[in-house]
């Protein structure tokens, strides 16, 4: 996994995380399915540089 692409997953998944769980907090549905999909966004990035690196190995 690159670094910069593995820097934009965690980014990601951390953005996701705070959103969904600030939306929670405060009652905010829409905020807390917005930062579910950002946080899927990131595992599924992270997913695919997985794969990538091992079909190089």
């Amino acid at each position: 996994m690159s670094a910069g692409e593995k820097a934009k997953s965690k980014t990601e998944q951390g953005k996701g995380k705070a959103g969904e769980t600030l939306g929670c907090a405060v009652g905010n549905e829409r905020m807390a399915a917005e930062g579910h999909v950002e946080k899927r966004a990131g595992d599924a990035r992270e997913a695919k540089e997985k794969a990538k690196d091992a079909f190089k190995r």
